[in-house]
């Protein structure tokens, strides 16, 4: 009994040992293969590879295959599944084994799956049997052969377009004429030609000849020079007229309304390789276009779309997987172009800026800048004359001024009013009895001394304050309301908060110096000097209380199916105090003897109120002056201008401003 068992169980480790002598499976090797596959280790996928396979591909190809088409194609989410059968397959060849498997993967084109098998064969290594794979390229994708490479396409979006209210293009996509050069056809004395060119493009030769020496150049192709406005048709036939030189339209982006709308719009140009590393997630590559400034900055995500991708195979051309592009979207914004034209034309030749609003609705009808630049030449190119000249102006016409801080001068005399008149500190018929044209505190103000406009009055109310311009009343007024209260009431109005506004607008600031320690800067700042800083946007947005019962209302950019108004700040003036404010602005302008009455306009009925704020650190010190006026309609308001213009001392200051809103006001409400 015992001899048949020690034979049963020898019999039973024979059985055993013979079969781990086989030893493992194809299906379990597949498994193993697999499992590396999911993980991308690559190297190590390569020894599972059969002889003949190795022998066509290192291990260092078949890794840097492997990868270099993973990482082109962005693979994302691979998931590699074989389901090793319950019962070992029935092999006809028992020294070969094809096994189904699947996968999926996600790519920058989007899915890809696809199922095949995967073929094993027996061979001897380390002077044992063992299975490996018969690799080929369609094992990447069913579609690769030996020799074939993958490659990746982009497609690109349609950059979405800005329009203004009435559709009109503020940055679109349009048929541009190109000036190309064919070198070949130059004729006997290319220099000169291209001498020609050059001056009429307002390029240096040196520009045209880094075009012409790219290594793909040939004496019969055309090369592409510069984009050129087709609005400068006189250009275009000048230039086309030279021997060598002709003309194709091209998509390009597109500036319609050119300097007038250029720090509105801002421009597009290609990505830096800064911008490259910091977006780099985000869909862009070397090649993309990018806002740069303006609107087409601040809308940047909103306008470019989203490419689409194709990947393929480069022999074949067939498509493994391809994902359409996504057009960027369209912009409706509420400026009035013609608005923003006009306002453009009274600046042109001075420094300066304007905004625009409707004050019953807040729509932005316009923001200008001056001295401005053809956003087009960014776009179109531009010599590194042209642009150093730009980038070296003192004026800086490459910078928005609409969105900056400046002193605000006396207009925002009627902010100090309507603070006075909420804490009591100024009573509307009460008379401040006001001598000689300087006036000071007391001795403990040493030399410094506060300068009325004019000393034609003694006796000055509120009104009279406002209609005159009289400095002295509302330092005085500032005084009485206290470093504390004064304070308040600006932050009531806005200051030293961020406007909620898609353009960025630099935040109004009332002082870095302590008020309550420094009583000739409040005293200034009661009438718009000392430290106050405004932007025109908030300034505009100010006066809008004086339309609206008190409430001011927040600006807005993008148009809406109905203009809708948004409280800013809700009630910070009440109703009986904006009628005595806005009566006394209207003075400013009808009165015969207000600052801002000429010149009259007929059949117009303006409020208003000009400033002129002095630009100087010590009261010895000859400055310059910037000159301001805000005006609103008053028969069924429709625009509220805030304009300033700097360097006005020897212009007549604010009097220099007045007639150019006053025009605008003139054309528009016709």
């Amino acid at each position: 009994m015992k001899k048949s068992c020690i034979l049963a169980a020898i019999v039973l480790l024979i059985i055993v040992l013979g079969a781990c002598s086989k030893g493992p499976t194809p299906e379990e090797r597949f498994q193993e293969y697999v499992s590396l596959w999911n993980e991308q280790k690559f190297n190590e996928m390569y020894d599972f590879l059969s002889a003949d396979a190795k022998n066509k591909m290192t291990e260092k190809e078949f890794t840097e295959r492997y990868k270099k088409i993973y990482q082109s194609i962005e693979v994302s989410n691979l998931k590699v599944t074989y389901d090793k059968p319950e019962e070992e397959a029935d092999r006809g060849d028992e020294k070969k084994a094809s096994l189904p498997y699947a996968l999926k993967m996600e790519t920058l084109a989007g899915p890809v799956e696809f199922k095949q098998d995967a073929v094993f064969v027996q061979e001897e290594a380390d002077k044992e049997e063992n299975w490996f794979l018969a690799w080929n390229p369609s094992m990447i994708f069913p579609q690769l052969k030996e020799g074939d490479a993958v490659r990746v396409s982009e497609i690109k979006p349609l950059r979405g377009s800005i329009f203004d209210k009435y559709g009109n293009g503020i940055a679109i996509q349009a048929k541009v004429p190109e000036i190309q050069v064919v070198p070949g056809q130059l004729g006997d004395n290319p220099e000169k030609v291209k001498a020609e060119a050059a001056k009429l493009l307002n390029l240096s030769v040196e520009d045209i000849d880094s075009k012409l020496s790219a290594n793909w150049v040939k004496p019969n192709v055309s090369v592409p020079i510069m984009k050129v406005d087709p609005a400068n048709k006189e250009l275009l036939k000048k230039v086309t007229s030279l021997p060598g030189f002709q003309k194709a339209d091209v998509d390009s982006r597109y500036y319609p309304q050119g300097e007038s709308s250029a720090h509105l719009s801002g421009y597009v140009g290609s990505i830096s390789a800064e911008q490259l590393e910091d977006l780099k997630d985000k869909g862009y590559t070397s090649t993309s276009q990018i806002g740069k400034a303006g609107l087409e900055y601040v809308y940047e995500e909103r306008l470019r779309g989203k490419s689409g991708y194709r990947i393929f195979i480069d022999s074949s051309n067939e498509t493994i997987a391809e994902t359409p592009a996504k057009n960027g979207e369209d912009i409706t914004v509420t400026i009035d172009s013609d608005l923003q034209k006009q306002l453009y034309n009274q600046l042109k030749g001075d420094s300066g800026t304007a905004v625009a609003l409707h004050p019953k609705t807040g729509e932005t009808l316009a923001m200008v800048s001056s001295p401005s630049y053809n956003p087009n030449q960014f776009v179109f190119g531009m010599s590194s004359a042209a642009y150093s000249a730009l980038a070296e102006n003192p004026q800086k016409p490459l910078s928005a001024k609409f969105n900056k801080t400046f002193s605000p001068g006396s207009t925002f005399k009627a902010i100090t009013a309507a603070v006075g008149l909420k804490t009591g500190a100024i009573e509307p018929e009460a008379v401040k009895k006001i001598n000689g044209p300087t006036w000071q505190k007391g001795p403990e103000w040493g030399k410094y001394t506060i300068t009325r406009v004019s000393e034609t009055y003694s006796s000055v109310n509120l009104e009279r304050a406002l209609v005159s311009s009289d400095n002295i009343y509302f330092a005085q007024a500032a005084l009485d309301i206290g470093p504390e209260a004064f304070k308040k009431g600006l932050e009531e109005f806005g200051f030293s908060e961020e406007i909620d506004y898609p353009f960025p607008i630099a935040t109004s600031s009332i002082s870095t110096s302590d008020l309550a320690a420094e009583e000739i800067l409040l005293a200034d700042s009661g009438y718009g000097q000392g430290e106050v800083q405004m932007s025109p946007m908030h300034l505009a947005a100010a006066y809008t209380v004086f339309l609206n019962e008190g409430s001011m209302l927040k600006p807005y950019l993008e148009k809406k199916d109905q203009p809708a108004p948004e409280i800013w700040k809700e009630a910070i003036v009440s109703p009986e105090n904006t009628s005595i404010i806005l009566s006394d602005l209207i003075k400013v302008v009808e009165d015969p003897t207000g600052t801002a009455h000429e010149p009259k306009l007929p059949n117009i009925m303006l409020a208003g109120k000009t400033g002129t704020a002095e630009l100087k650190t010590t009261k010895e010190e000859i400055g310059k002056e910037n000159g301001w006026f805000v005006g609103m309609n008053m028969e069924n308001p429709e625009l509220l201008i805030t304009m300033m213009v700097e360097d006005v001392k020897d212009r007549g200051g604010s009097h220099y401003v007045v007639p150019k809103v006053k025009q605008v006001f003139s054309s528009y409400l016709k």
